[in-house]
């Protein structure tokens, strides 16, 4: 299907929701496709290809609203289901705050070409495909004789999606990912770890297609033989992938949903200090060929990079229309696009030479957060760190604390963003985290 075709149908719909009776309506069509290989023990365990199709159909009738999704894209089919959304909607109760963002807000075109999409990716042959997915076993495969299992995998997507609303908004949006994974698991002293290594890219062109199985297994080999150690405060250096766990909670009391349903421990927080002067946060949707870059978002709303905390002070939440009308605060954007973090001048491997007795974590294990209060309790993986060295790797161990003290504790960031999603998180180095072990 291409975009002339989605529009032809986007518009159809639009159009008997509303000689249906229907005050307002949003349509968003979309198609993607998608491919998961996966190799064990030198085969192939899985082999994935699918496309798939569907149509978000969003209703405003007479202050009532609904929301309605099919696959079923013919026009007879569509005309009907369009008819049966409509006549539902009616039996809903009514909600003032629900109708389509103001048209001044729209993203209105013009804007520079993102490189979102690589078309490239949907003529691969097959065996181009599973070639990368067994390179990625076999660098290791055979290796080592404390291996017990390696899984590797290949992944691709591409999708394009077109949004229409009654009041004036049609925009379009394209991406593509390819990504190769290995994952290992090995035995030998106590224990059985396991660990896995990642390369994305939007772009085949730029994936990282080799050293992936090395790097898998070489993280894995360095958890043998974990020990606890003993409870208290340390500094806690988190490596740039395991950074967005612990950023998750944060961003997620950010939402203007979290807000309204008093689950956020930063409800009306904005304009104070948060976190210490070391976090600096932005929402930047413009990046080309990033994961999170956008022209508009999922209401069609116009993409501007934001700051959302900067030197340790709140200054924009995520808020989207219907939740800014609710909560009186002018909306920004319904959520985050890339959140780049502003970083320090030292690696990783210069961050563990300054510390003297520490716990560098590199996986999150379970546990929670209270959204409301901030509070945290999580399992933890990683490795003692003593006189700027590696000591031993340490698990069956806890940090807790509460959000709002804890990123007050962040003494410094690296200069490591991960860059394979939308949070280009650091590695990141807080002081006196409370950790239960021994």
């Amino acid at each position: 299907m291409d975009t002339d075709e989605k529009y032809e149908i986007a518009n159809l719909v639009m159009r008997h929701a509303i000689k249906c009776g229907a005050d307002e309506v949003a349509v968003t069509i979309g198609e993607s496709s998608r491919s998961d290989i996966e190799i064990r023990e030198q085969k192939i365990d899985r082999l994935l290809e699918s496309i798939s199709s569907g149509l978000a159909l969003t209703l405003y009738v007479k202050k009532k609203y609904s929301s309605h999704t099919t696959n079923h894209l013919k026009k007879a089919e569509l005309l009907k289901f369009v008819e049966r959304a409509v006549a539902a909607t009616g039996y809903l109760a009514e909600d003032e705050f629900r109708y389509l963002p103001a048209p001044e807000r729209y993203y209105r075109g013009g804007g520079e070409d993102l490189k979102l999409m690589d078309e490239t990716i949907a003529l691969l042959e097959p065996d181009v495909k599973i070639d990368l997915a067994r390179l990625a076993e076999s660098e290791i495969y055979g290796t080592d004789e404390r291996i017990v299992s390696i899984t590797s995998n290949y992944v691709d997507g591409i999708s394009s999606e077109v949004l229409v609303t009654s009041n004036g908004f049609s925009g379009e949006t394209k991406g593509s990912y390819a990504g190769i994974t290995a994952s290992v698991s090995v035995k030998g002293g106590t224990g059985r770890p396991q660990d896995y290594w990642a390369e994305y890219s939007t772009h085949f062109d730029g994936l990282v297609k080799t050293g992936i199985g090395r790097k898998a297994l070489d993280r894995t080999l360095q958890k043998l033989n974990p020990r606890k150690i003993a409870s208290g405060k340390y500094p806690m250096l988190v490596d740039n992938m395991a950074a967005g766990s612990i950023v998750t909670p944060f961003i997620t009391a950010l939402y203007g949903s979290a807000i309204y349903q008093k689950s956020s421990f930063l409800a009306g927080c904005a304009g104070t200090r948060v976190a210490s002067e070391k976090l600096s946060i932005t929402d930047s949707p413009l990046i080309p060929k990033d994961f999170g870059s956008r022209h508009f978002d999922a209401e069609g709303i116009n993409a501007v990079m934001r700051q959302i905390v900067e030197d340790g002070v709140l200054k924009n939440y995520f808020i989207g229309t219907y939740y800014g009308r609710k909560l009186n605060i002018e909306p920004t954007t319904i959520n985050p696009s890339n959140l780049v973090f502003k970083t320090g001048n030292s690696d990783l491997e210069s961050i563990i030479k300054s510390i003297t007795k520490g716990v560098l974590v590199t996986g999150f294990n379970g546990g929670n957060c209270n959204g409301s209060t901030g509070d945290f309790s999580y399992g933890i993986e990683g490795f003692l760190i003593l006189n700027g060295a590696i000591a031993h790797p340490v698990n069956e161990m806890n940090i807790s604390g509460n959000m709002k003290e804890f990123w007050n504790t962040l003494v410094e960031t690296g200069s490591d963003p991960y860059m394979f999603g939308g949070n280009h998180t650091p590695s990141m180095l807080f002081d006196n985290t409370g950790f239960s072990g021994l």
